[in-house]
């Protein structure tokens, strides 16, 4: 895909676009928090598939690391004073912090066994920290200040956080780091034999993503100025973020960010809506095992697919393909 050809250059003037809604719509508040969150959904689901994309190691725990950073910014910006954007990268770093005790033991474990690891390392980080009242604020969370940002500093900050983690991965894809994840996700033993520490890069991509997670989730609760366990630790964050991966294309550059942005919005009107609500996962759910079904390239891999179909009905087909014949 053409975006794929140069995805430094693709990103930035997607983000320089985007940069120009606040300056043309300085006062549509609903435009710049729609934007802002779509954002934070966006790091969320580049983040994760560096590790369940890219390294195959597929993950049900980012809550835990999410809940983290939230609640490091919350009680630094909240107890201590601190002003909310010099919490963030200590946000990211405990997140770090925690993605690397959680990595040590569960990367002992391979597929199924390691996902269900991930399943309760998550939960059991909600739990903690609704019983940690005198820290997390328990069952009543925590109410931090009102005197946040304007909106467009939230947007503004939201788009520079998302085109950091997604130029990361877009360099980590590039080289040294990415093919090892991509041998290991395709043959672990194989690439052991080879001689790749398949330990240390899978607990590498780990803590790299944790950081983006951690961060975004200081940016979240100050927005929201407030932070509850089940609010920040939820189970939903975690499936939502492989949701957004497998919508999008799981393993594929730009996938996450696509998964992201139609993610977002149809979460939003599900909750919205208290009669639909009850059935937010349960829609996600049929989508998930439609794409799975007919399409698990995600709609990236439809894309690509109509694309193909569309050139070779132009008459457009690849060089290869000429040579062949």
């Amino acid at each position: 895909m053409t975006l794929d050809r140069n995805p430094y250059l693709a990103a930035l003037i997607v983000a320089g676009v985007c940069a120009m809604v606040p300056v043309l719509r300085p006062d549509d508040l609903t435009i710049l928090g729609v934007g802002f969150l779509t954002f934070v959904f966006v790091t969320q689901a580049v983040s994760w598939n560096l590790v369940g994309g890219f390294a195959g190691q597929v993950s049900f725990g980012f809550a835990a690391f999410f809940g983290t950073g939230a609640y490091v910014t919350a009680i630094l910006w909240s107890r201590y004073g601190w002003e909310p954007v010099l919490t963030l990268p200590f946000a990211g770093l405990a997140a770090m912090v925690v993605a690397l005790l959680v990595g040590l033991p569960c990367f002992r474990l391979s597929g199924p066994y390691f996902s269900i690891a991930t399943i309760g390392v998550g939960e059991a980080a909600r739990v903690i920290a609704i019983n940690l009242d005198n820290i997390t604020g328990g069952a009543s969370g925590l109410i931090l200040p009102f005197n946040v940002p304007e909106k467009a500093w939230f947007y503004r900050a939201g788009l520079i956080l998302a085109t950091v983690t997604f130029l990361t991965a877009a360099w980590i894809r590039r080289h040294r780091f990415g093919l090892a994840l991509f041998s290991l996700r395709m043959d672990q033993s194989a690439a052991e034999s080879l001689g790749v520490p398949t330990a240390f890069f899978k607990n590498l991509v780990h803590v790299v993503a944790a950081f983006f997670v951690g961060m975004s989730a200081g940016l979240y609760v100050v927005y929201l100025s407030y932070a509850h366990p089940d609010q920040v630790f939820g189970f939903d964050l975690s499936i939502g973020m492989v949701l957004m991966n497998v919508i999008g294309g799981i393993g594929t550059l730009w996938g996450p960010v696509l998964g992201a942005v139609i993610y977002f919005p149809i979460r939003q009107l599900l909750l919205a809506d208290p009669r639909l609500v009850a059935v937010n996962l349960l829609v996600f759910g049929a989508l998930l095992i439609l794409i799975i079904l007919f399409e698990p390239g995600g709609l990236l891999g439809l894309l690509s697919r109509a694309g193909i179909v569309a050139r070779s009905g132009l008459g457009l087909r690849p060089a290869a393909d000429k040579r062949a014949e």
